[in-house]
């Protein structure tokens, strides 16, 4: 269990902080960048959540747990030295990936094909969603950055390209089952 009983250390007052192995880097590293942008999607859903409720609310809660493991995984770099750490670091599992596979699947078999982009928004709720959609595909991309660099747990990023596609498909559904969706309409505006 975490225990903070301080929020502020002044620790990183000089613009460095700390990993999850304890080495110390710079704000702006790549590794922070992602994770932080992690933590940016964990706010957006809290946002979702407002106009959430029953089976959706259920759902974002899950991936909001699901964004803290992903953080907790970025945050730890030397992933070849997770057995020789002090407890087992927390890493995000292929069978978190498979979840949300199965859901988008789900929520996906309940929607007609689209036949035309969609503009974000439609429902409140339907806004939110794409606009964690928007802020995933961010972290996906400072994470998929970090990976050219250092070494990234594989299902960490798999995690965040399907997040991207469950919030799409969720919007969806958010707009009374895509009957809602505001299609683009290419060139209107000439």
């Amino acid at each position: 269990m975490v225990v903070l009983n301080k929020i502020y250390t002044r620790t990183g007052d000089a613009g460095d902080t700390a990993l999850g192995n304890g080495a110390r880097v710079a704000k702006h590293s790549a590794r922070v960048v992602a994770y932080g942008t992690v933590d940016e999607v964990n706010a957006t859903v809290g946002m979702a959540r407002m106009k959430a409720s029953g089976e959706s609310d259920e759902a974002l809660a899950r991936i909001q747990n699901d964004l803290f493991d992903l953080g907790a995984d970025l945050c730890r770099p030397d992933m070849e030295k997770d057995k020789e750490a002090e407890y087992t670091p927390l890493r995000v599992s292929d069978g978190q990936v498979e979840r949300l596979e199965a859901e988008i699947d789900a929520m996906n078999g309940e929607l007609e094909p689209l036949r035309s982009f969609i503009l974000p928004g439609g429902s409140e709720l339907a806004a939110y969603l794409h606009l964690c959609r928007t802020v995933s595909r961010r972290a996906e991309r400072h994470a998929t950055e970090l990976a050219v660099e250092e070494e990234v747990n594989p299902a960490a990023v798999k995690y965040l390209n399907r997040l991207s596609d469950w919030f799409f498909v969720a919007a969806r559904i958010a707009n009374d089952g895509g009957k809602a969706d505001i299609l683009w309409v290419p060139g209107k505006n000439r």
